[in-house]
């Protein structure tokens, strides 16, 4: 469970967060929108310790990640994948040794063991038998796919993923959130998806979160995003620049 109270964060002076609360119980998959600029991107950042929030708390399995050093972090870490957001891959590696390098170093397996790993991880995202082929050989979904199987090899409670249909085509948006669905539904994993990409809050999440000038603005069932009174949020989903 990720339980996030009165998160707040400025930069010199300019407030990013003011005061987020929100909790996300395990198993759900979350989606945080809003514009750009509104504060997902550093909203995520805390939550995997990356940045320190100036006031607030947040607990992931009722551990308080604010206070942690390094070490503890690293611990914290191991059980996050994080999807980034153009898959963020080493292009002087090939797909297998991409997986591989995040295993070696989050995990005690050993050489037998890893190459299983990678091998189970590529065929749960439909990318069976690319352990050979280079970042520089792989459309920009199959980077997508790759970022995910590198995320899942190990084994996370939670997965975060950064925008991961931005550049994608329609269809491949498409089959990038059937996966993302399917990787929840079969390993249970614990979902927070960063995204602009209203199809995929739509298809793929079971709550979305918007934020709006480092507020939450709304927080329920996507179904009911367009049954909101909220401004805020009816400019977000239609588009209509003229409602605020």
């Amino acid at each position: 469970m990720i339980e996030v109270k009165n998160l707040k964060k400025l930069f010199a002076d300019k407030v990013i967060l003011s005061g987020i609360s929100f909790s996300i119980s395990h198993g759900q998959i979350v989606a945080i929108v809003g514009k750009s600029g509104a504060g997902k991107s550093v909203l995520l950042k805390c939550l995997i310790g990356l940045i320190k929030p100036d006031e607030g708390t947040i607990y992931l399995d009722n551990k308080l990640i604010n206070s942690m050093n390094f070490q503890q972090l690293q611990k914290i870490r191991s059980q996050i994948g994080m999807v980034f957001q153009f898959g963020a891959l080493f292009d002087s590696l090939n797909v297998g040794g991409n997986i591989g390098l995040a295993l070696r170093k989050l995990t005690k397996l050993d050489d037998s063991q890893i190459k299983l790993r990678i091998q189970n991880s590529l065929e749960s995202v439909d990318m069976a038998d690319t352990e050979e082929l280079m970042p520089g050989e792989l459309s920009g979904g199959m980077k997508k796919r790759i970022g995910i199987a590198r995320a899942i090899a190990v084994q996370p409670s939670y997965l975060f993923y950064d925008e991961p249909t931005t550049g994608l085509d329609p269809v491949m948006t498409d089959s990038i959130n059937r996966l993302i669905k399917k990787i929840q539904e079969t390993r249970k994993i614990t979902s927070v998806i960063i995204t602009h990409e209203l199809r995929t809050v739509y298809e793929v999440a079971d709550r979305v979160v918007m934020i709006d000038n480092g507020r939450i603005q709304f927080d329920g069932k996507p179904d009911d995003l367009d049954k909101t009174d909220n401004k805020i949020v009816k400019q977000f989903i239609t588009g209509d620049s003229t409602l605020v």
